[in-house]
């Protein structure tokens, strides 16, 4: 079964047909798309697209609605749609996807793959804030945790790759990349992550501050006169590795940070101690871990990043791993493993899961 993959990012458009194996058969990235369908039209008629029996879009919030892989109608549209507030710059860019898929490609099954799907396993313990009743009875305010789906897959590739069941194993899965999450992972079920009621929270980030004491907030506010969009611009947008040394390419502070630039080096260690802190953390969630993977751009290509995190490497093989492989040192508890991000490959085998074409 071919499945066509349909990523709607905040100005791009990414496109691939997934085969049974995971294999990629086709893939093209739409820059500065406009939310039109003719590139999924023109991308489906391609000879090198081929047969494509189903779409399996990545949506980024489901809210408490959407747990498991939905087939999209008219009605499940309007509910993501809906959503919206709490996902204001990534939901309408699905939208818009799925729209233009429908339009393009009408004939085929098409299913909304969810990014906090992978966290509606936490249990009322590990999403549950301590506010107030009230605000907690009309305000869907809880941990709901994002990269579901970049999860979902590093653990299973962790499992393969460690040659064990994923049901035997307890996995911290450390998505890094311009938004970086971590999730602790027991017999493949998540337990706790890092980020919660919104993409704001957890480890420092590229242009994303990560967590802050709300107090800061509320002080900014109260006391300086930041207006609340000025903060949530600022936390969003100017934060990071950003904020700390004017870039938020990880690749350009390691190098100005091996030049001896102090504002570097102050964010690599920033950064580095919020990942460390965190994997204690995640640790601390589990009984025990067993390994460790590192995905996305950062957890992918920087050796110096993982490096730092307190793990037994394999210095030579930490160096020259990018892509799936085993980087900690022979014998060292917890192995540790680097994995190609595939969400392409996840949405695929979740669409597989439900369509009626693979039964």
């Amino acid at each position: 079964m071919r499945v066509l993959v349909v990523n709607a990012g905040s100005s791009t458009l990414k496109l691939s047909v997934v085969g049974d194996d995971g294999a990629i058969a086709a893939a093209h990235t739409i820059e500065a798309w406009d939310g039109g369908a003719a590139p999924i039209q023109a991308f489906v008629d391609a000879t090198d697209a081929g047969r494509i029996d189903a779409v399996g879009h990545r949506v980024v919030h489901g809210g408490t609605r959407f747990t498991e892989p939905t087939p999209i109608d008219d009605r499940v549209v309007g509910e993501i749609d809906a959503l919206t507030p709490l996902a204001p710059l990534h939901q309408p860019r699905a939208l818009a996807g799925i729209r233009a898929a429908r339009s393009a490609v009408p004939s085929l099954e098409q299913f909304a793959c969810f990014d906090t799907a992978f966290h509606a396993t936490l249990t009322p313990a590990a999403s549950t804030y301590a506010l107030p009743a009230a605000w907690r009875d009309r305000w869907p305010l809880r941990r709901f945790g994002f990269h579901g789906l970049s999860h979902a897959y590093a653990s299973r590739r962790t499992g393969e790759l460690a040659g064990r069941p994923l049901t035997e194993l307890s996995i911290i899965s450390c998505h890094l990349g311009a938004g970086a999450s971590l999730c602790a992972i027991d017999a493949g079920r998540s337990v706790d992550t890092t980020m919660g009621f919104t993409p704001l929270d957890g480890l420092v980030m590229a242009t994303r501050s990560g967590s802050v004491d709300p107090g800061l907030i509320t002080w900014l506010i109260a006391q300086e006169g930041l207006s609340a969009a000025e903060v949530n611009n600022g936390l969003e947008q100017h934060s990071g590795l950003f904020g700390l040394c004017g870039t938020a390419d990880m690749r350009e502070v390691i190098a100005r940070r091996a030049r001896g630039d102090a504002d570097a080096t102050l964010a690599f260690d920033v950064y580095t101690h919020s990942l460390r802190r965190s994997i204690g953390a995640m640790s601390a969630a589990l009984a025990r871990v067993d390994a460790l993977v590192f995905t996305g751009g950062v957890g992918e290509h920087a050796a110096a990043v993982r490096a730092a995190c307190g793990l037994a490497l394999d210095d030579a093989a930490n160096a020259a791993t990018t892509s799936d492989g085993e980087i900690g040192a022979g014998g060292g508890t917890p192995r540790a493993f680097v994995v190609t991000a595939r969400e392409d490959a996840e949405i695929a085998a979740q669409v597989r899961s439900r369509s009626s074409r693979s039964r």
